[in-house]
């Protein structure tokens, strides 16, 4: 890979053993196997999935996702979206507000790159202000084309614009029913914007433990979204699709005959915390693709150190967890700072980790984790006895614009 040090690009074919510490490494096999339960899923469901790209920023892993049956990806950032695109990834969406002008300008420019390419960009709006700004970018960039040298169908280019309403997360979004009227009525005013349908995503239900607790948080937030179709049905509108859903809940949307597109992503790599849920019987059942490997640098009677802190790994929703590979935890993780891990036996019969013993961290939290590293070191045969790959560079990262 182009400006990799040599001695990233020389792991490929050597054995895991040879990953120097700490390093971000996917275990292929269970990322693929997640991959294909996600694919059989939403194909046995008849339901778009189109999942987020901030958990990778990856172009590569973004295009094994299409490749698989995705229709495209979601960002949060423009300049997310701007790599996607780079890289040839031509179905984007936004879902997220994008006020200040400058950027929407970006956006505009990148719904008329991706048009000669066939594909489309998105973009979620929750304000009347919002609405406008974009209107007079997509404008904008329309005159300015004609006046260029670009082609007819680039000039008439439309951007997808989906309303975002609150059902229940608690930040973006417009209450449900007539402010979402009011948005969409908006949108249809402006002939560069195609009001596409409804942003419909609870986040807090992604990571209620319980199954029940999911159930109920979602079906209040399909009443919500039912509603909110009503009442632009009534004005002879009508909310053609509906996305949202996580890797805590797709299985609710999925059935809840009101969602058309599921936006789960998590899932290909799985992390400590949405581990912790309660499974529901309808989701496939997904495996620990994203680890963190280690070693052991320094060594004490209560305590061992590993040089994995936390600039390798994010704690926004706790710390990692050791991977035991016999399924039964015999280390704890505890804080040692930017630079250093300590560990602690769980139990009183299991042994202290000797100086040099390389270990596997699950990450707490995935997403923000891999925006720590430059580049993913994928695996094939398992953390045990398996082979570098491929090296995957995390393209998107530090994209926060």
């Amino acid at each position: 890979m182009n400006n990799l040090p040599a001695r990233l690009s020389e792991l490929i074919g050597k054995p895991v053993h040879d990953i120097d510490t700490p390093a971000l490494v996917i275990d292929l096999d269970a990322m693929k196997r997640n991959l294909v339960r996600m694919a059989e899923f939403t194909k046995k469901h008849q339901i778009r999935w189109r999942p987020h790209a901030k958990l990778h920023k990856s172009v590569v892993l973004a295009k094994m996702q299409i490749k698989a049956g995705a229709v495209g990806v979601c960002v949060q950032k423009t300049a997310e979206a701007e790599i996607m695109v780079a890289g040839g990834v031509y179905n984007v969406y936004i879902s997220n507000q994008v006020i200040a002008p400058a950027k929407l300008a970006r956006v505009a420019a990148l719904t008329q790159a991706v048009a000669s390419h066939g594909g489309q960009i998105a973009l979620a709006v929750d304000s009347l202000e919002g609405v406008k700004r974009l209107a007079l970018a997509m404008t904008e960039a329309r005159t300015s084309a004609r006046s260029g040298t670009a082609s007819a169908a680039s000039t008439a280019t439309v951007i997808d614009v989906f309303v975002e309403i609150d059902v229940g997360q608690g930040r973006c979004g417009v209450a449900p029913g007539e402010a979402a009227v009011t948005l969409a009525l908006e949108i249809r005013r402006h002939p560069a914007l195609r009001f596409a349908g409804l942003q419909a995503y609870h986040g807090k239900a992604q990571h209620l433990r319980s199954a029940v607790e999911r159930r109920m948080a979602s079906a209040s937030a399909m009443k919500a979204v039912e509603m909110t179709c009503q009442l632009l049905k009534a004005q002879g509108i009508a909310a053609k699709l509906v996305t949202g859903a996580g890797t805590g809940s797709f299985a609710l949307e999925a059935a809840s005959g009101i969602y058309g597109e599921l936006q789960a992503g998590s899932f290909m790599f799985m992390d400590v915390d949405y581990a912790q849920n309660e499974r529901d019987p309808a989701q496939p059942q997904f495996e620990h693709a994203l680890f963190v490997k280690t070693q052991v640098i320094s060594t004490h009677d209560s305590h061992s150190v590993c040089d994995a802190g936390h600039k390798s790994h994010a704690i926004d929703s706790g710390l990692p967890k050791v991977h035991a590979f016999d399924s039964k935890s015999g280390l704890d993780y505890f804080n040692g700072g930017d630079e250093h891990g300590i560990l602690r036996p769980a139990a009183d019969s299991t042994r202290l980790p000797g100086l040099g013993q390389l270990l596997w961290l699950i990450p707490g939290h995935c997403d923000p984790t891999v925006n720590l590293h430059d580049v993913m070191i994928g695996v094939s045969g398992g953390l045990r006895g398996g082979v570098v790959e491929r090296l995957i560079r995390v393209d998107a990262r530090g994209a926060m614009t």
